[in-house]
């Protein structure tokens, strides 16, 4: 009789496997992914497991376009991560203290005194962003050494040489800083290096064949490099990942990252009590981990950004539901995607991009330009034509932003998502990006 209920429930529970994975749009997901290829917006992967299983994949684009070489992607590319790597290293944290090698208390002093307000600053204020360390990666020569090879002792050297931006534990702000030295901390508390940690901690645990520390890329081992498009694509130059390190040198796929978040939150890495301390209470930033949304709604995961490719991870503990989209390329920013994606799962209005752009007379552009300012925002923005009857905009002290043409009285610049529409009789436009509005009046 036992084992009769017991294959009742396990026959229950696929059948609600195969009901949730039916029931997602898929076609609709292909539609948004293709049409986002199609315009050359994007290019990636994606990945969605529910209740355990992988429900969706799907790649497009390229994982390399490189002289005659052209290497389509596929649901096995591999991809840099970038800050995702960050969630491998406060897990990795969390496991240390667990085993009783680290605290939360611990201060970096213990490690590493030369680092400004190093005995004030915990290894919570490191995972939380809280230290006030400067970003190295905002630096101003960051750029003139980012593809070199660099030691430890050079990077700590760089980022003791930086002025804090703030007082440790006075207000969030994100830094590389404080993840790059938290990845070298792991590596002094247990003597092995991050690339072997990792490995062992959860790589080989979780079975994650497609992730690792990365080094130069090889388009051979599927691989992919990243790129920009402006007419064409175009290769971009490749971060040395000895530099970012625990807060940013791993290398993933999409499926292997939602078995990683699946893993987490089912304790198979760390504690309840840990995870708890990981998770933010609010919409926010926690410990190695982000919050987006509330209630059912609720996500838990970490983007990621480094050269030209972009990721996002995602876990929905109310519909037991992970997501993760990886690119190397295109300028549809890939939280849109991640929210066009979540819609479409989770069956909510979502209306597909078409891109298509509508082409003005030089005249039909004069009643938009001029000067416009907002008290809610610091700059004046000129808008003003080009040569070709385009539109620009152009914050004081910055460089000017192609406008493109959407419809009538609206204008976008996607690679910010940058959304403008004006009203002409009142001379003003509104401004919209990633869900900020400002309504600015011409002078």
């Amino acid at each position: 009789m036992i084992k009769k209920i017991l294959s009742l429930l396990v026959i229950t529970l696929s059948i609600n496997c195969i009901s949730n994975a039916q029931q997602m749009n898929t076609a609709k997901l292909d539609s948004f992914l293709n049409v986002l290829a199609a315009n050359n917006k994007a290019m990636g992967s994606l990945a969605i497991a529910q209740n355990g299983k992988i429900v969706y994949q799907k790649a497009v684009g390229f994982a390399a376009l490189k002289d005659d070489l052209k290497i389509p992607a596929t649901a096995k590319t591999k991809y840099r991560v970038g800050s995702i790597s960050k969630m491998f290293t406060g897990v990795m944290v969390m496991q240390l203290i667990e085993e009783g090698k680290l605290s939360l208390a611990t201060t970096l002093d213990q490690f590493y005194p030369q680092m400004p307000n190093a005995a004030r600053i915990t290894i919570a204020q490191l995972m939380g962003h809280k230290s006030g360390l400067f970003n190295i990666t905002n630096a101003p020569d960051f750029g003139t050494y980012m593809t070199l090879p660099q030691t430890h002792e050079a990077m700590v050297a760089k980022m003791a040489a930086l002025k804090p931006a703030f007082e440790p534990g006075a207000k969030y702000e994100y830094s590389n800083t404080n993840f790059i030295l938290l990845g070298y901390i792991l590596e002094k508390v247990t003597g092995k290096p991050y690339p072997e940690l990792v490995k062992q901690r959860i790589v080989n645990k979780l079975g994650l064949n497609d992730t690792y520390y990365g080094g130069q890329i090889n388009p051979a081992n599927n691989e992919a490099l990243s790129y920009d498009f402006a007419d064409k694509w175009k290769q971009l130059p490749q971060t040395d990942m000895s530099i970012p390190a625990g807060a940013g040198a791993m290398v993933s796929t999409p499926a292997d990252l939602v078995k990683f978040i699946e893993a987490l939150f089912a304790g198979k890495l760390v504690s309840k009590t840990s995870l708890a301390q990981m998770q933010p209470f609010q919409a926010g930033y926690g410990l190695a981990m982000r919050k987006s949304g509330e209630g059912d709604e609720a996500s838990y995961g970490h983007n990621g950004a480094i050269d030209g490719f972009r990721a996002e991870l995602s876990y929905f503990p109310a519909h037991k539901l992970a997501i993760s989209y990886t690119s190397n390329g295109g300028i549809y920013l890939t939280d849109k995607v991640l929210k066009g994606v979540t819609n479409i799962v989770l069956n909510k209005p979502f209306e597909l991009p078409t891109f298509k752009l509508i082409t003005l007379k030089a005249e039909d552009l004069d009643k938009y330009i001029g000067v416009y300012t907002s008290p809610a925002f610091p700059l004046k923005i000129t808008v003003g034509k080009n040569s070709d009857n385009t539109l620009y905009g152009q914050a004081a002290g910055q460089s000017q932003l192609q406008l493109d043409a959407v419809a009538k009285d609206k204008f976008e610049h996607a690679p910010a998502d940058i959304h403008m529409e004006f009203n002409t009789v009142k001379g003003q436009f509104t401004l919209t990006q990633r869900g900020k509005i400002i309504v600015f009046t011409r002078e």
